[in-house]
Parts: structure tokens; sequence; C-alpha cells
């Protein structure tokens, strides 16, 4: 997971996905810079993170 921190991604969680870029993934969250703010996903609810095309 080091290697997408900076980059733009997509994660799917068990509920939606989010688009952002990956500035921090801690044991129990993971924080995005989306354009519209931050997003703070709980681990637990993700399913998959890849780069974004």
């Amino acid at each position: 997971m080091e290697d997408l921190t900076g980059k733009e991604v997509v994660v799917h969680t068990t509920e939606t996905i989010y688009k952002g870029k990956l500035i921090e993934m801690g044991q129990e969250e993971l924080y995005l810079q989306a354009e519209d703010g931050w997003i703070m996903i709980p681990v637990e609810k993700i399913a998959d993170i890849q780069e974004a095309e």
C-alpha cells in the first residue's frame, strides 16, 4: 500500500467507491484527499484499492 501513497487511487468499500489522493493509511483508517475535501475510510470496510487510471 505504501507504494500508492501520494498517488490518485480508487478505493472500493462495502458501501461505495471513492477516488482521491492517498495521503496516509493507518492501522484503523485510510485518508484520502478528494476534490471536495478529506475522506476518512475505516480499514475494515475497504474491499480493494487500485491506482486510478
